[in-house]
This record gives C-alpha cells, sequence and structure tokens, in this order.
C-alpha cells in the first residue's frame, strides 16, 4: 500500500502551492477590507484575472474531461488542489468547471448551458433547498404543471448558492405523478432572487418561481428522475468540503504555533505551556485523521466504487475538526484572535457553515448509522 504522490503529482500540489501563496494571499487584506466596508471580498476583474494567470499555468477545469478543454486531474488531485485553495480564505477557485449534472444534458443543452459555464460565460446554481424541505429534499413542494409544449413552475428555493448571480438555475420541482424532475431555467425567464444575510461571507439567496414557462427541451434528464440528478450532484462534491477544511485548519494551525513561540505570559512564551501544546498536538491529530478520510473518499471516488458512505464519514469528520481547530486557534490568540485585525474571527464564522450545508451533521451520522443497521456499509473491512 503506497500513499505517496507520484513525481507529476507533488509538482502539481506544489505549483498550486506556489500559485496561491503568490498570486492569492497577498489579497487577503484587500479582502478583509472589502468585506468590513460592506463590498464583496473580491472584485469581479479580479478574480478574472486570477483565473487568466491559472489558465496560462494550465490549471483550467481541474476535473472537468479534457474533451471539453479541462485538465481532467481526477478526485484524488481535485481534493489535494481543494487543500492548497482553502490555506488562503480569498474567495478563489480554479475556473473552467461546471456542475456534474449538465454532462447529463442533450448536445443543445450541453452547447446553451454546459460549454458556456465551462468558459465563465454563464454562472449557474442548484436550487432542491426549500423552506419546508432542507435536509428533507423528498418533501420538494416547488411544482411543475404541463400546459402544451411549456411546464409553468411555481414555488420558493431558499439558501441556494450563488442564486444571486445565477443567469440560470437547475430547479427541482415536482412534476405531477410523474416526480421531482429537473429544469434548466434562464433568469429571463422569470424567476426573481434575494439575497439572505448570514454571519458568515457566504451570500446565499432566495428564490420565487411565480407561473415561470420553461420549454419541454429545457428538462435535464429524464422526466421524473430528478431526485437520482439531485443525488449525484450533492454526492459528487460532498467530499470537498472537508479537503478545503483541512487546508484552512493547516494555515491556522501554523498561525497558532508561530504565535504560540513568540508571545509570552508569566516569563515564558505561552509554547511551553502544556495547555497550549496539547491544543496543538490535538489539532494535528484531528487534522491528519480527517486528510486521510477525505483522500479516501475521494479515491473510492476515482476508482467508481460506491463512495457516499465514505463522503458522509469525511464531511462529518472534517466539518467537527475544522470547528474545533479554529476555536483552539482563537483561544491560543486570546484577546487578539477575537479582533478583526487578525483573519482568525472571519474563519470562525466562515467555517461554522460547514456542518450545516450539503448536509448538515445529524443527516451525515443518520446516513452512516443507518447503512450500518441495514447492512450497506460493514466494519472491519480494508479495501472494499
Amino acid at each position: 500500500m503506497d500513499f505517496s504522490l507520484t513525481p507529476e503529482e507533488r509538482q502539481i500540489r506544489d505549483t498550486v502551492r506556489a500559485f496561491i501563496e503568490k498570486e492569492v494571499m497577498p489579497l487577503e487584506p484587500e479582502v478583509l477590507r472589502n468585506e468590513r466596508e460592506g463590498r464583496p471580498g473580491l472584485d469581479p476583474d479580479v478574480l478574472r484575472d486570477l483565473r487568466a494567470k491559472a489558465r496560462k499555468s494550465g490549471f483550467w477545469g481541474i476535473n472537468t474531461p479534457e474533451e471539453y478543454g479541462g485538465a481532467a486531474l481526477g478526485p484524488i488531485m481535485s481534493a489535494i488542489i481543494a487543500m492548497e485553495i482553502g490555506r488562503t480564505f480569498v474567495p478563489f477557485s480554479f475556473g473552467g468547471s461546471a456542475d456534474n449534472i449538465l454532462y447529463a444534458g442533450t448536445e443543445e443543452q450541453k452547447q446553451r448551458y454546459l460549454i458556456p459555464t465551462i468558459e465563465g460565460e454563464r454562472r449557474s446554481c442548484f436550487a432542491i433547498t426549500e423552506p419546508g424541505a432542507g435536509s428533507d429534499a423528498r418533501n420538494i413542494r416547488t411544482r411543475a404543471v404541463r400546459d402544451g409544449s411549456e411546464w409553468v413552475i411555481s414555488g420558493e428555493k431558499t439558501f441556494i448558492t450563488g442564486g444571486n448571480e445565477a443567469d440560470f438555475v437547475m430547479v427541482f420541482a415536482l412534476a405531477g405523478e410523474h416526480g421531482v424532475t429537473c429544469f434548466l431555467v434562464d433568469r429571463d425567464m422569470g424567476w426573481k432572487s434575494e439575497p439572505i444575510p448570514t454571519m458568515g461571507q457566504w451570500g446565499p439567496a432566495s428564490l420565487v418561481f411565480e407561473d415561470v414557462r420553461v420549454p419541454e427541451e429545457n428538462i435535464l434528464g429524464e422526466l421524473g428522475k430528478g431526485f437520482e440528478l439531485a443525488m449525484q450532484w450533492i454526492g459528487q462534491g460532498r467530499y470537498m468540503i472537508p479537503a478545503r477544511a483541512i487546508g484552512s485548519a493547516e494555515r491556522m494551525l501554523q498561525m497558532a504555533v508561530d504565535y504560540a513561540k513568540i508571545r509570552k505570559s508569566m516569563g515564558q512564551t505561552i509554547s511551553n505551556y502544556q495547555a497550549i501544546q496539547w491544543m496543538i498536538a490535538d489539532s494535528q491529530v484531528e487534522i491528519e485523521a480527517a486528510k486521510w478520510l477525505t483522500l479516501y473518499a475521494a479515491w473510492r471516488v476515482g476508482q467508481g466504487l460506491d463512495a457516499r458512505h465514505a463522503s458522509s464519514i469525511a464531511k462529518l469528520n472534517g466539518a467537527v475538526m475544522a470547528n474545533q481547530v479554529v476555536d483552539r486557534v482563537l483561544q491560543i490568540h486570546g484577546g487578539m484572535g477575537y479582533t478583526k485585525e487578525l483573519p482568525i474571527e472571519r474563519w470562525y464564522r466562515e467555517l461554522r457553515l460547514l456542518r450545516i450545508f450539503e448536509g448538515t451533521d445529524e443527516i451525515q451520522r443518520r446516513t452512516i448509522a443507518r447503512n450500518l443497521i441495514k447492512g450497506h456499509a460493514r466494519l472491519g473491512l480494508i479495501g472494499e
């Protein structure tokens, strides 16, 4: 069993780390200043320039198939790259990607939605959550009623990431007796969005559909097969959430180590105190555990194996880990950690979201327990 990266994989990791340190991290003071003044952390033109530089370096469409101009680096390298990006709080991601379920579209849909999204010409959002149907996605109330060659959609979605910026939405609605169906709906077809203020920098939206007419050809996948598509969307990226959290936790832990070695209290640096040492040690152990759980889930995806159980474990563990680490790092920094002079309080607010979106802690525990109880997963088997 070989846990080492290949020379090519190490080179990719190191190149990404160098890019983040040289091009992205220097923007952190600007991001903090913009956010404190009520503006978006990163100006769209700055993000566009960063992505252009990344594309010249070969980082475009990290997990996008080569036939669509992507790098197709696979799940494990995608997770490792997410860890590197997570080392900064600048809202940056490499461009050239699109929602995985858009690949299920017809050739016409790919030309209208998939390819423009990969090229950065269009922006999408995924809308399944409703005021009365959060983790319970089967309780969708948004309706789609057929009217000739069109479907008329009415309902409300909430906490939709990217909902304010998107020009089209993949919306899931109950199409009568056919069941849940996914529709591709352009903003100019009539849906509206409103921002939802949050404690962190995540800017979700509520989407309102009032008799929005959508042509039959805008059904994504098959009529009545929307729930399966939704689970594919949710399941594929779940291991990426702890991956980015690992990068954040590692960066913050290094900040804590560096601070503990220079901060003096009662005549000596606080790094000499057992209480501080234990917080540092526990954080390192938890980060390493999260890292290998996450990479294992990514490996299963790459092998074409069922990764749902492993991804739930990785997501639950990684989200809890990140919150525990940022809390310790703030504690080690004392009053300074609580101020806005340092980015720790920002990370504190941002990472709290991880325990809620893409499946709450409670939902992950429910999934893990049910898989064991029903025999879908078994204990004590390595490599299966």
